[in-house]
């Protein structure tokens, strides 16, 4: 054996690119796979915002379709896809860009427009992909706090602390509605007024991965703003409300000429046949996606209801979860797991009493709620 294949992970890392060095690979959570084999179909999986109601049958059979197409690469631009998302939002398909999941694309947009000396900002409490991607190019990451539990959107974000945090040297700015982990949001006329403030020189990337799920009236989607706001980037994803994880499919909205740009670096067949074909029949089935957006709003509320009955806090969401204050939270997120019942620890957010919560059917609240109480006693 070679000295080389002897050394460990500390001797590649002194080799990889200081932006690299300090970066710690994302977490998924628990161990699902040895988590499904102890426990088989008793185990509840509440700990990644899946959408346990699954997709719209077309597009099952859309991707049974496509099992005589593997031996053929899929379309490499995407284009019956991109069309339809054009229609859907009405925007031109030169504004709309298909990534591996919207994690790829939140990637690669620090890939294109950020690097050493640029400053990258994004809220406390933001998504966790934000401030890899910025370490990963090798950026200086600036966290704007968020607003404080008795705020009446409790740990959102706070977009005048956003605005402060934007310096000459800041290149892109990350923020989401509804956020994860939080499950908070803020309306459209703030956003509006937010926007209006960045200077035209900094991107502004707003992530909507739950957007499908919001159904607060004071709720907006920013893809009304693009028209006015050519540093708006919109970030989206078929892995929720579409029930669609498993097949690793997002897309972004955006300017024309930003759009063309980011295609230099997409890397070639990004996404596969089957996710394709797949994304554009469940985008055609709005009877489904309504559906969901009904039994998620249902047992979201019933659920709340619940947790809150039963002493904890619970934070207002307009996501498939909800982020819960349990005090104690590790102990219980441990006896929980030992009992089958899977939830997100909230330490590495800097939520150590929290825990999130994905909504699950009503069968599996249940079995979530009486596993809590057996805890609790």
């Amino acid at each position: 054996m070679t000295d080389e294949t002897q050394h460990g992970e500390a001797s590649f890392a002194a080799r990889a690119r200081p932006g690299i060095r300090g970066l710690r690979a994302y977490d998924p959570g628990h161990d699902l796979v040895t988590l499904r084999r102890r426990f088989g179909d008793a185990l509840v999986e509440l700990g990644s915002n899946e959408n346990p109601w699954g997709p719209s049958p077309a597009a099952r059979e859309a991707v049974l379709r496509q099992l005589d197409m593997l031996h053929r690469y899929p379309d490499p631009l995407g284009a019956g896809l991109k069309r339809a998302l054009g229609e859907r939002h009405g925007v031109d398909a030169s504004q709309v860009l298909l990534g591996n999941g919207s994690h790829e694309l939140l990637m690669q947009l620090a890939q294109v427009f950020a690097g050493p000396g640029d400053e990258v900002v994004y809220p406390r409490y933001g998504f966790a992909v934000f401030a890899l991607a910025a370490q990963a190019v090798g950026a200086t990451l600036r966290v704007a706090d968020a607003l404080p539990l008795d705020a009446a959107m409790p740990l959102g974000h706070d977009l005048d602390a956003l605005l402060d945090a934007i310096g000459p040297a800041t290149r892109l700015v990350y923020l989401a509605s509804p956020n994860n982990p939080t499950g908070t949001w803020f309306d459209g006329q703030a956003l509006a007024g937010f926007l209006a403030r960045v200077p035209e020189h900094v991107i502004v990337v707003l992530d909507e991965a739950y957007a499908e799920l919001a159904d607060a009236p004071d709720y907006a989607s920013g893809t009304g703003l693009l028209p006015r706001h050519p540093n708006l980037v919109i970030t989206r994803t078929f892995s929720k409300a579409y029930g669609l994880a498993g097949l690793r499919c997002g897309y972004l909205l955006a300017a024309p000429g930003l759009v063309a740009v980011m295609e230099r670096l997409r890397e070639s067949f990004n996404v596969n046949g089957p996710a394709l074909a797949a994304c554009e029949a469940a985008l055609a089935d709005v009877d489904h996606l309504q559906q969901v957006r009904d039994w998620n709003a249902r047992e979201r509320a019933a659920l709340a209801e619940a947790l809150s009955a039963r002493g904890w806090r619970v934070l207002p969401s307009q996501t498939n979860f909800l982020l819960v204050e349990f005090g104690a939270a590790g102990a219980v997120e441990a006896a929980l797991v030992a009992a089958g019942v899977v939830l997100r620890p909230m330490a590495g957010y800097g939520l150590p009493g929290f825990l999130r919560i994905t909504v699950g059917t009503a069968d599996e609240n249940r079995r979530l709620l009486a596993a809590l109480d057996a805890v609790a006693a």
